[in-house]
C-alpha cells in the first residue's frame, strides 16, 4: 500500500484563544486531487499552511508523504505550495523567476519550465508585475510544477480570475497530474470547479472536518428521503441524518450511509456535490442535524 499523501490525527492549530484548526483526522491516499472547500475563516489556509510546514501545530499529528512537513530539503523539495493570489515578484522577469527556482530546488526541471513557458507564450524578459492575472497563476503553476514535486498544494489559486483564465489554470492542471503523476490538494471556494477536477473532497467548516472522502464515494452514500410525516422516524443503524425539513404533511432528510454497505432506502434520491456540501456548511453554521427523537416530536 502507498504511502498516504497527507495524514493526519486530532491536528489541531490555535493562535491565542482563537482555535484555526480543531481536530482534523485524515487520511488521503497518494494520486488524488484533492478539492478543499468551506468559508472563509474555516480552516482552509490554516491546514495547507500546516501540510506545508509553513507553521506547526498546536497538537496533534500531521505528516506528508510519510513524513513530518518541512522536515529537511528533500521533503521541501517533494512538496510545491502556491499561496493564495498566485504570488510571484513584480519587479521579476519571468525569466529571473526561472533563474530562482533552479537556484532554490535542487530537482528543477529546466526544460520543462522553459518549454512550458514557451508554450504560454510568456515573454522571459517581461517583468511579473505586467502579467495578466491569468499570466501569472500560470507562472506560479510552472514554478511549482518544474520542481517535480510528489504533493503540488494550491490555496485558493483561481479565485480572481476571470472564467476563461480559471479554465485554462484548471486544464493545465489536471495535464501536469496525468503528465508528472503527481498528487494534489486544490483550496476552492468554487464547487463547480472541484466538481470537474478533483476526485476526492474535504468539507471544513467552523474550523472543523465535516466530511471527507472519495467524492464517488461520498455521492454514492448521500440521499435524500422524502416521506409523509412520520415515515422516516426509524432509520436503520449507521444512515446519520445530516438535515431535515419538515412540514406538517412531509418530512424531508438528506442522510449519510456510513456502513459502507450502499443500503436501499425506501425513496431514496441522489444528492449532487454541491447540494451535499452546502448542506453541511449550513448544519456547521448552526442548524445542526436532528436526531431521530428530535425529528418526532
Amino acid at each position: 500500500m502507498s504511502t498516504p499523501v497527507l495524514s493526519t490525527t486530532a491536528l489541531t492549530k490555535r493562535y491565542g484563544k482563537h482555535t484555526a484548526l480543531a481536530e482534523a483526522t485524515l487520511d488521503i491516499p497518494a494520486g488524488r486531487i484533492v478539492g478543499l472547500v468551506g468559508p472563509n475563516g474555516a480552516g482552509k489556509s490554516t491546514l495547507l499552511a500546516l501540510a506545508s510546514g509553513l507553521i506547526r501545530p498546536t497538537s496533534g499529528r500531521i505528516e506528508v508523504l510519510g513524513r513530518t512537513p518541512a522536515a529537511d530539503s528533500a521533503q521541501l523539495a517533494d512538496v510545491g505550495f502556491v499561496a493564495q493570489d498566485t504570488p510571484v515578484y513584480a519587479g521579476l522577469s519571468v525569466a529571473d523567476h526561472l533563474s530562482l527556482g533552479e537556484h532554490l530546488n535542487p530537482t528543477w526541471d529546466d526544460a520543462f519550465a522553459r518549454d512550458r513557458i514557451a508554450r504560454l507564450g510568456l515573454d522571459p524578459a517581461k517583468k511579473a508585475g505586467r502579467l495578466s492575472g491569468g499570466q501569472k497563476a500560470q507562472l506560479a503553476l510552472t514554478i511549482a510544477a518544474a520542481k517535480r514535486p510528489r504533493l503540488l498544494i494550491f490555496d485558493e489559486p483561481v479565485a480572481a480570475l476571470d472564467p476563461l483564465a480559471r479554465r485554462a489554470f484548471l486544464q493545465n492542471l489536471m495535464e501536469f497530474v496525468a503528465e508528472l503523476e503527481v498528487s494534489v490538494i486544490l483550496s476552492s471556494h468554487l464547487i463547480g470547479d472541484v466538481e470537474r477536477v478533483c476526485d476526492h473532497l474535504i468539507v471544513l467548516a467552523e474550523s472543523r472536518v465535516q466530511v471527507a472522502g472519495d467524492i464517488e464515494d461520498l455521492l454514492a452514500a448521500h440521499h435524500r428521503l422524502v416521506g409523509p410525516r412520520g415515515t422516516l422516524d426509524a432509520l436503520p443503524d449507521g444512515v446519520k441524518v445530516i438535515a431535515a425539513d419538515h412540514t406538517d404533511r412531509q418530512t424531508t432528510l438528506i442522510v449519510h450511509d456510513t456502513t459502507g454497505d450502499h443500503l436501499e432506502l425506501p425513496g431514496a434520491d441522489s444528492v449532487g456535490l454541491e447540494d451535499m456540501v452546502l448542506t453541511y456548511l449550513h448544519r456547521a453554521e448552526g442548524l445542526t442535524a436532528p436526531t431521530l427523537q428530535e425529528t418526532r416530536a
